[in-house]
């Protein structure tokens, strides 16, 4: 390795977050120093330390790393205090239970180099040992999380939770994460597809980790808190696409219903199915008004790139065409109501046909709640957009 000074500053930072890693601290950073020496590398190696009761941080120092210590419990929150004191211009991170190998970082730091932002290991294409990784996460989680992140976000990356990955310090500035615990490895990858990084992959190997002690990680409750996180940051998958369908499929059944009762098989559909129906176009309304929301105030706080769409439409429909559309609607809401009302005088307020009546009923009620959300939406993004438009509403 070649010493850092101040006319070859450190190029590369080896980061291992470390709680309680007695067992295999030695061997992940003998492995690390060893290749930057052997690769003439101005590097580190920092253990960011999260507070270890079993002498890792002594450990750590008489191998020659720099123990960072982080208070604050978490993977991310670990994470991300050693990056915020790494000298290198690139950072590589890595678990400290020899389940990585620290002695092959050339192809990490060769593609960052070449310009990459991030560049992830790929297990998968590696190579997993025996007994490595268990096969629940092997065949089932890391398959689906990945599977939906690429789904999600269009994110190159196969093998979404490689604990190995390099990036440069300055997208890990851009990425701006911030998330504090497993969910952490989820939000770089995620971010830097968001925010158009160049996002590159290398083969990489994971072999069964040399501790005694059970690994950190909860399949279930870590799994959640990353599919959690796709989630929240898909507004389109966790609102969008949702709304859209269950608006399209109350419409349809509804507009069916609506001209007299249909058989179907076995069943005969009457005005019960038409008011389900209409609850659907309703929830589905809502629930894209809600991806609209969360798009709008991603942009608007600088939590993620602004919508282009949204951008775009903001352009040419402002409050006062809102407020125009929900009024129209609200208007045919309240004249379906007083004609039927109407229709129940002619009967001198008598008995009515539940199946005439209701299909006079239900629409209208519909469109007098979907023209107060669209009144109430529009009033509410004027008010997200302040910042973005400058305050003109």
């Amino acid at each position: 390795m070649t010493e850092p000074s101040p006319s070859n500053p450190v190029e590369v930072t080896v980061l291992m977050p470390c709680l309680n890693e007695a067992e295999t601290l030695a061997i992940c950073i003998r492995k690390a120093l060893g290749c930057l020496s052997e690769n003439g590398i101005s590097g580190e190696v920092v253990i960011a330390d999260n507070g270890s009761t079993d002498g890792s941080q002594t450990i750590a120092e008489v191998e020659g790393a720099r123990v960072v210590p982080v208070e604050v419990k978490g993977y991310g929150n670990a994470l991300t205090g050693g990056i915020e004191v790494a000298r290198g211009r690139f950072v590589i991170m890595g678990d400290a239970d020899d389940s990585y190998d620290f002695s092959r970082l050339m192809p990490f730091i060769e593609k960052l180099r070449e310009g990459y932002d991030l560049v992830m290991g790929n297990r998968f294409r590696g190579g997993i040992a025996q007994g490595a990784m268990p096969p629940l996460h092997r065949y089932l989680g890391n398959p689906v999380l990945s599977g939906l992140g690429r789904l999600f976000f269009r994110c190159p990356a196969g093998d979404f939770h490689c604990g190995l990955r390099g990036f440069s310090r300055d997208a890990f500035k851009r990425m701006q994460l911030q998330t504090t615990g497993m969910e952490f490895a989820s939000e770089m990858v995620v971010k830097a597809t968001l925010l158009g990084l160049k996002i590159a992959e290398v083969p990489t190997t994971l072999s069964p980790d040399g501790r005694s002690r059970p690994p950190h990680l909860r399949s279930w409750r870590d799994g959640w808190r990353h599919l959690r996180f796709m989630l929240l940051f898909s507004p389109s998958w966790l609102f969008l696409y949702p709304g859209l369908l269950l608006m399209i499929a109350g419409l349809a059944v509804g507009g069916w219903l609506l001209p007299e009762a249909r058989q179907l098989g076995g069943a005969m559909l009457d005005v019960s199915t038409l008011a389900y129906s209409a609850l659907a176009v309703l929830l589905g309304f809502q629930s894209v008004l809600f991806a609209v929301f969360t798009r709008t105030f991603v942009g608007t706080q600088g939590l993620g790139p602004e919508s282009q769409t949204l951008n775009r439409l903001y352009r040419f429909v402002a409050l006062e065409t809102g407020l125009v559309v929900g009024g129209v609607l609200i208007a045919l809401g309240l004249a379906g109501s007083i004609s039927a009302t109407l229709g129940w005088r002619d009967v001198d307020f008598g008995e009515l046909q539940p199946s005439e009546v209701l299909r006079q009923v239900i629409p209208s009620i519909l469109a007098i709640s979907l023209g107060f959300q669209i009144v109430l939406a529009s009033f509410f993004l004027s008010v997200l957009g302040l910042k973005c438009r400058g305050g003109s509403g």
